[in-house]
């Protein structure tokens, strides 16, 4: 792929290039990841000490008590992990409605934050399970910057600042919330350091213990009991029984400017990657590089895939086991085409579901000078997640069980053992060369539904239109709410947006200067020589770095 090396659009990032990479959403977690590249850990280790960084810089964003995925290419193959947490045996639809009644739909009602929306945090145990597949390096090794940072305390840049100041007031009354996140009685300000001790103490016990002393150990007995004591159902069986599953990935394949086939990959469900998939496929019966870059007529095909697809993933997408089709099926080329001749070109359309034949997040990308890569994204959901911190070890724990359905009669509903809807998806490229597949780029965009309409529209600037990693990255971005309206960036240029408009689509006001447009981290291979490197992208949406050597 020849790419346009001039970006387009205002940016305060170049592309970096170098050997040996690590691309995250702050600048101390990619050098932590940078620092085991240099002592001689691979691009797993790496990955890991910067996800262990994350957790203590970019809180708002992720914990102790996350979830996360993984897809790796060690060389030689792809690997897919499915770390997301699982519902606690105690839940069920019953459950909720003996807490928390019934709401006007006859549905039981649910809480947003709290004890009864955290599911078993798979985090901790995926980087076990990464560890013990790909690791090099002793695990205090890659956890000791991580514990370095959160000891010594950081300065919060601008945009992590106005997040965390925004979940405050919602979750200021959440069990330990308080005491870890609001020193002195409010949430720090731009430049102010912030201490973590307790998470550098959970840390340093993981280091000594082992990965799944989280899940049997002292830190296990914390959890539980922190749990008991505000209502939750965690129980040590939950956290003892759980495991991270290897799943492998999903993929569409999308033709190139060049003429080569790339082929995307994704996590299969619980998660929403599917999503991207069923957008590329259906783009693929369009000559979307015919048309400019940033005309209204590219965007809005893009918007129109991106909504058929959503209306599938809402419908079907579940734990893998309850689903009532496969992604086979939703993937199938001939679905595809009937649902994109569903697509007017000159209006937006309402669609719904299709009947496929039968038969608040980061993310971090790394690849090193052997050609290892990896394309890691773990979560907290919301804002700080369920708000709720356990006392002493800085575990804040996610609210994935929000992502359950209370519905009976949905294949997402709650239960225990079960993992709910999940919208993180870590993404990674390969191409097509003389019937061998070659690794291409690592890549993920954090933010919620944005993921999937994030990694269509880079990944088609890149493919389509040549744009190279920083500017795809840079360039202006929409998104389609669940009611099929339309978010845009302020700077989408007003002729496309007026276009937009004209042909039916519905554009929201804006408010928040840091709306979340998603956050990407791009690493592509700059050719088959391994000894040629790669070039990085990081999202200046976020106050990131891609660091390098």
């Amino acid at each position: 792929m020849q790419f346009d090396w001039n970006n387009p659009y205002p940016t305060i990032r170049m592309p970096v290039m170098g050997r040996n990479i690590v691309s995250t959403s702050h600048p101390y977690a990619a050098q932590a990841g940078l620092k085991v590249l240099q002592a001689g850990g691979n691009a797993i280790d790496a990955a890991i000490a910067a996800a262990a960084a994350l957790m203590v810089v970019e809180p708002v964003s992720n914990g102790l008590g996350s979830d996360c995925f993984a897809i790796v290419w060690d060389g030689e193959k792809l690997h897919g992990l499915n770390a997301s947490g699982v519902a606690p045996q105690a839940w069920s639809p019953q459950y909720y409605e003996k807490k928390y009644g019934l709401g006007g739909n006859g549905i039981a009602n649910r809480p947003k934050r709290g004890w009864d929306v955290v599911t078993v945090p798979g985090a901790i145990a995926g980087w076990d399970a990464l560890l013990q597949r790909f690791g090099s390096k002793p695990l205090g090794d890659l956890l000791e910057p991580a514990i370095e940072i959160a000891e010594k305390g950081y300065a919060l840049p601008p945009i992590l600042a106005h997040k965390w100041a925004a979940g405050v007031g919602e979750l200021k009354d959440q069990p330990g919330f308080a005491d870890t996140f609001m020193p002195g009685g409010r949430s720090p300000s731009t430049g102010e350091q912030f201490q973590f001790l307790g998470a550098a103490k959970t840390l340093r016990q993981l280091a000594k213990n082992g990965l799944r002393d989280f899940y049997t150990g002292e830190i296990a007995d914390a959890i539980v009991a922190y749990s008991q004591e505000h209502g939750g159902s965690m129980t040590h069986e939950d956290l003892r029984s759980y495991q991270p599953e290897w799943v492998g990935t999903i993929s569409q394949n999308v033709l190139g400017r060049d003429g080569k086939t790339y082929k995307v990959h994704e996590i299969p469900p619980n998660g929403q990657g599917i999503g991207a998939l069923i957008a590329l496929g259906i783009l693929e019966n369009f000559d979307l590089a015919s048309l400019a870059v940033d005309s209204v007529a590219s965007q809005h095909l893009q918007i129109e895939a991106m909504k058929l697809a959503f209306s599938d993933v809402y419908q079907y997408v579940a734990d893998a086991r309850s689903m009532e089709v496969t992604p086979a099926q939703m993937l199938d080329p001939h679905y595809l085409a009937a649902r994109a001749k569903l697509i007017d070109l000159k209006k937006s359309t309402h669609f719904s579901h299709g009947m496929p034949q039968s038969g608040g997040t980061v993310y971090l990308s790394v690849a090193d000078a052997q050609g290892r890569m990896v394309s890691f994204i773990q979560s907290n959901y919301m804002g700080f997640g369920s708000g709720v911190v356990v006392p002493e070890w800085g575990i804040s724990m996610q609210n994935r069980g929000f992502g359950f359905s209370m519905d009976p009669h949905s294949r997402n509903v709650v239960a225990g053992g079960k993992r709910p809807f999940h919208t993180i998806i870590p993404a990674f490229l390969m191409r097509e060369e003389n019937g061998i597949q070659i690794p291409q780029m690592s890549f993920g965009v954090m933010g919620g539904d944005m993921q999937p309409q994030g990694h269509i529209q880079t990944v088609l600037r890149m493919l389509k239109y040549g744009q190279q990693p920083q500017a795809a990255c840079d360039a202006p971005r929409w998104k389609v709410n669940h009611d099929f309206t339309l978010d845009v960036e302020q700077n989408l240029s007003p002729q496309t947006i007026d276009g937009l408009k004209k042909q039916g689509h519905v554009l929201k006001k804006i408010d928040d200067p840091y709306m979340d447009f998603g956050s990407g981290q791009f690493i592509w291979r700059l050719s088959d020589q391994l000894s040629d490197g790669y070039v990085a992208a990081s999202d200046s949406r976020r106050d990131g770095l891609a660091a390098a050597y």
